[in-house]
């Protein structure tokens, strides 16, 4: 079994096959595309292929140690992840064929009209351990 990390993005990937925003979706809409990922991930959970998910919450705050009890909260100059990760799933799968099979899927979350988004998710395999360092 190998785990993967599926990221759903607000912006920054390619342009979606149905690339219309969030904000213009109805209510019924976005519900829709909702619930198609929680019935998403109660079959990964009764298949034990579920590990963990979440939506983020697009407010965020880059911090950093900067000496003691000086922790200083900064905005910049980094890329501003909460603009673009959506939310995230793990994955634990026998194969990289089926993480990209279930990528594929959870891609295919309705939107606009109810037509199937066609998103671009990212997928990266999580380490199982730290790379082994020679001299």
């Amino acid at each position: 079994m190998a785990k993967y990390l599926m990221l759903k993005h607000y912006r920054g990937a390619p342009a979606a096959t149905v690339d219309v925003p969030f904000d213009r979706w109805t209510p019924a809409e976005f519900g829709a595309h909702v619930q198609y990922m929680r019935d998403f991930a109660d079959r990964l959970r009764d298949s034990g292929e579920f590990v963990a998910e979440a939506a983020l919450a697009p407010e965020g705050t880059w911090v950093r140690f900067d000496g003691e009890g000086r922790p200083p909260v900064t905005d910049g100059p980094f890329a501003e992840t909460k603009d673009l990760i959506a939310g995230w799933m793990i994955i634990d799968v026998d194969s990289y064929d089926r993480a990209l099979e279930l990528a594929g899927e959870l891609s295919a979350a309705p939107g606009e009209g109810g037509k199937p988004i066609g998103e671009w998710l990212e997928l990266r395999p999580l380490m199982s351990e730290p790379p082994t360092i020679t001299e």
